[in-house]
């Protein structure tokens, strides 16, 4: 290390040993490098650097710069108090209703440094066959003497005291005593990074709590020189936008201001959030935009042409007249087919708006130009079923369909290979068998992938390379937010399907709880004796001991013996066996079976026009894009559908938000927005299969303006300022990124 001690971004964790941080030796840095690697994609524990440590950000902020007197406390107050602990220790829940063993409260009493008021009590449950344990650790930890901060909402209880809640003890921070077997430190010096000041909270990153994270960050921060903040943003997009500077944006975001609003820290409105959302929202879209313009330059080795003759032929084939979204959609893919450069649009649609047909027009299309296609799908029920509507279709024309699933016999397989190689067949439909080393394409010229984000970003990578760089047409039945589909999709053409079809009825959706369920086996009979059929989804196959849910295969028993004995009951869960699975789909299908109890193997695409009721077990568990795929299986004919959510008595005020959407509309675009605000990128599309990077501090509901913004400073420099040597260098950076690179696959 230099005389100074200054250290660089580029310093490696593993050797801020050296540099003499207080309590933090070489088993230290090896640990928190280790924790590191856990937030920090792609490194190992030898290549996270002190630029990852900075970009572990606080989660919340406390304002400790005048610390709240008890004596100053008023019922609901959100409020840090400097505390002192006067007696401490846990015991047995009494006198209450609770069927937990091992239930627990640990109680602490404590008054503020200058005993302004009574004693205040901070508390929490204990429970688990731990418990015991729990306790007398945490009895070490809060001798009488030692002092720490709570923070939180406090209030008056029914004994005359103001007390605070806590969810876990971590949530209070020590000063003083002693904490995970060390003494914490009693140094004036490291104290005052912890009091007296607007400080960071951290989550708990491996074995380091807020408070240790709070003094390594500060100290390392102390040693990195203004110079060594090396700015990613051009001068003028800085200007332009009123952006700081990233040294200064990075010093801000740990270590708030005196004069800044705290409240713009938490709602992360504060420049410094600003400017941190902007960069990484910036580097995507230009990463997607960079991308897009490669794409367009690249040139296919199947042009497929369409004329009026051929356009009549396909038309022959077709079992009913389109709507004018698919012919508006329709007129969109023929135009990418026939131009030179590779399509690679995404076709979104609503449950039963005809994604499908649509996705056949375009096969036909390459077929009657002597290209092979490809149909991959993410459930062998779904390519089944598939490939059995294409084949009714195609009976008449001298086009060769086959299912390629990963359930065939050796024998069948490697003859199906064979023909496929050698160009016989016209139109394989299938699962990941499709992508398999074995299967390999003579003439393959376009490729559609069904429920694009089912699938991970190397498997569309590894279909697409097997044609000559061929057409790709993605479908996805979820629809996806404005802002995901800027960002998942932003280097793909978007086609949207807006119109059902006519001659539907909007599906009626009820939420009920466990009071209405005679209610809901009366509307199951009146159904199935009016000729109709019924789904019944649980989210499990067989009963799980961690979890009080309700599972298909008993409760098929039971509905079987006890409930509807009269009715002809089935099972379907992705446990079955392919032939099993084959069997029971193709008796609902012929109307043999009339309850259908299933998983949510029958979530995307199943096809049962007389089914009208689709009861859903423990709702609360499903997300909202889900719910909206289950309760398109019904309401596929004229006749009045019925979806009912069952949801547990203990389902949760975000649970009540989620189901109530399901209620007030049938938009499956409103339902994706609300699904994207409630739950997150993450979790409705699966953003790594997606290939997106992971954001470390964007939300794309939240700053959907800011990414709106950085796609349009993409666009500047792609457009308007490509010939400089600064956007040349940018350029470079984003075709360096591997992740970029995954996200263009389609």
């Amino acid at each position: 290390m230099p005389a100074d001690r200054s250290i660089s971004l580029d310093t490696r964790i593993l050797s801020l040993s050296e540099a003499r941080i207080p309590r933090f030796g070489q088993q230290s840095a090896h640990q928190l490098a280790l924790a590191l690697t856990e937030v920090s994609p792609g490194k190992d524990i030898a290549g996270v650097n002190v630029e990852d440590l900075l970009n572990y950000l606080p989660a919340r902020y406390e304002d400790r710069s005048s610390m709240v007197e008890i004596r100053h406390l008023y019922h609901g107050l959100e409020a840090s108090l400097d505390l002192t602990v006067r007696v401490a220790g846990g015991y047995p829940v009494r006198n209450r209703r609770s069927f937990k063993q091992h239930l627990y409260i640990f109680k602490i009493g404590a008054t503020d440094q200058r005993r302004t008021g009574q004693q205040v009590i901070i508390w929490w449950f204990v429970s688990g066959a731990r418990a015991q344990q729990i306790i007398q650790y945490n009895a070490k930890r809060f001798v009488p003497g030692t002092r720490f901060i709570a923070f939180g909402k406090w209030e008056w209880d029914k004994h005359g005291t103001y007390s605070l809640r806590l969810n876990k003890p971590d949530e209070l921070e020590l000063i003083t005593g002693t904490d995970d077997e060390e003494e914490t430190e009693t140094d004036p010096k490291l104290a005052a990074i912890h009091v007296g000041r607007r400080v960071p909270v951290y989550r708990k990153l491996g074995d380091f709590r807020s408070k240790r994270l709070r003094e390594i960050v500060h100290e390392v921060l102390a040693r990195v020189p203004d110079k060594a903040f090396t700015e990613t943003l051009p001068r003028d997009l800085l200007a332009r936008r009123k952006l700081s500077g990233r040294g200064a944006a990075l010093r801000d975001v740990h270590f708030p201001g005196a004069a800044t609003s705290l409240d713009d820290y938490a709602q992360m409105r504060s420049p410094a959030h600003q400017r941190l959302i902007f960069e990484e929202l910036f580097w995507v879209a230009l990463g997607l935009a960079v991308k897009r313009g490669e794409r367009i330059k690249e040139r296919k080795g199947a042009i497929i042409k369409t004329d009026k003759q051929m356009l009549q032929r396909i038309a022959s084939l077709l079992p009913f007249r389109l709507t004018a979204a698919q012919r508006r959609v329709v007129k969109e893919i023929l135009n990418d087919l026939r131009g030179a450069a590779p399509m690679n649009r995404l076709l979104q649609g609503d449950v039963g708006s005809g994604k499908t047909i649509v996705a056949l027009i375009a096969m036909m299309a390459a077929m009657e130009n002597d290209y092979q296609t490809a149909l991959m799908v993410p459930t062998e029920i779904l390519a089944e079923q598939h490939a059995r509507n294409i084949k009714r279709i195609l009976a008449k024309s001298p086009y060769r369909v086959e299912l390629l699933s990963g359930s065939l016999k050796t024998a069948e397989k490697k003859l199906l290979h064979k023909s496929i190689a050698e160009g016989h067949v016209h139109a394989s439909v299938g699962t990941q068998a499709l992508i398999q080393e074995s299967v390999t394409f003579k003439k393959l010229g376009l490729v559609i992938i069904d429920e694009q984000h089912r699938f991970g970003v190397m498997q569309r990578a590894e279909l697409r390379a097997r044609g000559l760089n061929p057409d790709v047409l993605v479908m996805t039945a979820t629809p996806i937010p404005r802002s995901l589909a800027m960002t998942v999709y932003g280097d793909l053409d978007v086609s949207i399907i807006d119109e059902m079809p006519p001659g539907r009825t909007p599906v009626e959706t009820r939420v009920v709880g466990e009071e209405a369920r005679q209610e809901v086996k009366k509307l199951i009979a009146r159904e199935v004796r009016l000729g109709r059929q019924v789904y019944v989804v649980y989210p499990l196959v067989e009963e799980s001991e961690k979890m009080d849910l309700r599972d298909a295969t008993k409760r098929y028993e039971y509905l079987r013996d006890r409930v509807f004995p009269k009715f002809s009951v089935g099972l379907l869960h992705g446990r079955m066996k392919p032939e099993e699975k084959e069997e029971v789909m193709r008796r609902f299908i012929a109307g043999e079976v009339q309850i259908l109890v299933s998983t949510t193997v029958i979530e995307v695409g199943v096809d049962v026009p007389n089914a009208s009721v689709m009861v859903v077990e423990h709702a609360e568990r499903f997300g909202l894009s889900q719910l909206h795929q289950l309760r398109g299986r019904v309401g596929r004919g004229a006749e009045q559908s019925y979806c009912v959510l069952l949801a547990s008595e203990k389902q949760t005020e975000v649970a009540r938000e989620r189901l109530g959407i399901m209620e007030e509309t049938n938009d499956g675009f409103k339902i994706a927005e609300k699904d994207l605000e409630i739950r997150g990128p993450g979790e409705v599309m699966g953003t790594r299969q997606a290939g997106l990077p992971e954001f470390r501090i964007a939300n794309l509901v939240r700053d959907l303006n800011i990414l709106q913004d950085a796609r349009k400073e993409a666009e500047f420099y792609i457009n308007q300022r490509k010939t400089s040597a600064e956007t040349a260098k940018m350029i470079k950076r984003v075709q360096s990124d591997a992740r970029m690179k995954l996200a263009a696959v389609g």
